[in-house]
């Protein structure tokens, strides 16, 4: 199995497209600080995936309330 990092890196941003010539595939392209990474999907592995994330995001705990000395971006 492959060794895993301990931390990930934070979302900055992301976008879904496919490509002209092959419309049954969904390319899902996920950008760090570090990059822009691509990734090609069937139409079953993108909902899958969609369902996965919708049930995983409902478990998510609340953020914490910001304080009165947090900054604002």
């Amino acid at each position: 199995m492959t060794e895993r990092a301990a931390s990930a890196d934070f979302l900055t941003a992301f976008a879904t497209g496919w490509p002209e010539r092959e419309p049954h595939l969904m390319v899902l392209s996920l950008t760090t600080q570090k990059g822009v990474q691509d990734f090609a999907m069937t139409r079953e592995q993108a909902l899958l995936v969609a369902k996965t994330i919708k049930r995983t995001a409902a478990q998510l705990a609340p953020a914490p309330a910001a304080g009165p000395g947090a900054k604002r971006a």
